[in-house]
């Protein structure tokens, strides 16, 4: 089973992660180009190495992205995961759960997006929110409908259940990399008004953002909560600087690479009856005529 090696933007295992103090932006800075320069190679690398997952066939790789608004989800699955063959790739979102799905429990509506041994899956957004959105706005438990009343032990309850299904996951075979885009609030500020200001961005602003916004600490409270009691080495948390999207998406491409190459993916290595299969078929399209 997976188990992610020691990073310093590892969320610690045995909890103590404090929100509120970790970084936004990176130690060493790097002018746009020179990031751009290392995030290419890492995703060329991403997709080698997805091309070696696929041919294995034993494991799947669930990413899994978290942030409050405007922290660049959308633009690092463009960038990192953009050198992956589409076949093995899939990006799920997840927002207000639909009717139906808010008829089962709170895990069900990821289910099926779950990836396929040799394949890559992306939650922008993911189970997360049952203990991020909904424990900021409780009142949204109304629509779910739950047999007994919200007890003081709910929040307890359902990250244990997340990490008990992240244990199965990865007892399966399934990598799991979890990624806080951490932004600062000024830095918020910043992208929520460039949205207002210029047009061609205009369609992304939501006035809801600000009502959330609003909301900071008791988010920055969920989130230390949620990490802590989740982050695990065979699902880590890691919560990385969003402040410079073009650091922060290096960091999530070298991270994923990292982790992939602990798996030590090789292709495949007919055995004896393959090879002699394959010796046949060569003599055979050899011998065709024209």
């Amino acid at each position: 089973m997976f188990a992610a090696k020691p990073h310093p933007l590892l969320v610690p295992f045995g909890g103590g992660f404090v929100a509120r103090t970790a970084p936004t932006s990176p130690v060493k800075s790097k002018d746009k180009d020179g990031w751009k320069e290392l995030l290419d190679e890492q995703a060329k690398k991403l997709g080698e190495m997805q091309y070696r997952l696929f041919a294995e066939g034993r494991h799947a790789v669930l990413v899994i992205l978290q942030a409050l608004d405007a922290a660049g989800k959308d633009g690092t699955i463009r960038h990192v995961f953009g050198s992956i063959d589409p076949a093995g790739l899939r990006v799920a979102s997840f927002k207000q759960p639909s009717r139906r799905e808010l008829a089962h429990g709170f895990l069900w509506r990821t289910n099926e997006h779950l990836p396929e041994r040799g394949n890559v899956t992306i939650f922008n957004r993911s189970y997360y929110e049952e203990v991020l959105v909904v424990r900021v706005h409780p009142e949204y438990l109304d629509a779910q409908n739950l047999p007994d009343a919200a007890s003081a032990t709910l929040w307890a309850d359902r990250l244990r259940a997340i990490a008990d299904h992240e244990r199965y996951l990865a007892e399966q075979g399934t990598v799991i990399l979890k990624f806080w885009l951490n932004v600062s609030k000024d830095e918020q500020k910043q992208r929520l008004l460039e949205r207002i200001d210029e047009t061609d961005k205009n369609w992304k602003f939501n006035p809801g953002d600000l009502d959330e916004r609003d909301r900071w600490d008791d988010y920055m409270s969920a989130y230390e909560h949620a990490l802590n009691a989740t982050s695990r080495p065979w699902a880590p948390w890691y919560a990385v600087p969003a402040d410079d999207k073009h650091y922060l998406r290096w960091q999530i491409a070298k991270l994923v690479n990292e982790a992939l190459g602990q798996l030590d993916l090789e292709f495949p290595r007919p055995g004896k009856e393959a090879r002699a299969a394959l010796e046949k078929a060569k003599k055979r399209l050899l011998a065709e005529r024209g």
